[in-house]
């Protein structure tokens, strides 16, 4: 007699099922990834602020004006508000010194509601352009914001905080 070669049908259905069970446990690592990068995003906008903040301290030192609690600096011809050397909690502080990054042709925009000067905790929060129609923190999708807030006393620094799970799904 011939021997026949190839697989049995039952073979065939363990090796599928072998293949279920392996892309049911493998698929929730991969399903996260857009909010792993929104959070990568965010953390590199994070740096950003850190880094635009330290910069503008910088130039506030220099001219004398880091234990001021209102003070200004010029950046590109346009006066750039500080709070104890800093860049202030508004748009027209922390958003100027984040030029390009931003606004209209920028990836980020100030949540609605953050960065006016009635902001009783002197912070301002950036989330996504896509975001932009969000009135409050709280309507922002998965905490996906950072958040800037000014010095408090003289000597002390801005704090920016990003949520740990920001733009992830719960977990």
């Amino acid at each position: 007699m011939k021997k026949q070669q190839g697989f049995t049908l039952i073979e065939l259905v363990v090796v599928i099922v072998i293949l279920g069970i392996l892309a049911v446990t493998a698929a929730p690592k991969f399903m996260n990834l857009q909010g792993d990068a929104r959070h990568a995003s965010l953390d590199g906008l994070r740096g950003a602020i850190n880094g635009a903040a330290g910069i503008v301290y910088g130039k506030s030192a220099i001219e004398g004006q880091d234990a001021s609690l209102k003070g200004s600096i010029t950046v590109d011809n346009n006066a750039l508000p500080t709070v104890y050397g800093y860049p202030a909690a508004t748009s027209a502080g922390i958003g100027a010194a984040l030029s390009g990054i931003n606004g209209e042709n920028g990836d980020f925009v100030v949540v609605t509601g953050t960065g006016n000067s009635d902001q009783k905790d002197g912070s301002i929060s950036f989330t996504f352009k896509n975001y932009a129609h969000s009135t409050s923190l709280t309507t922002v999708p998965k905490n996906c914001y950072v958040t800037y807030k000014a010095p408090a006393t003289s000597g002390a620094t801005p704090t920016v905080t990003l949520d740990a799970n920001a733009c992830k799904t719960d977990k």
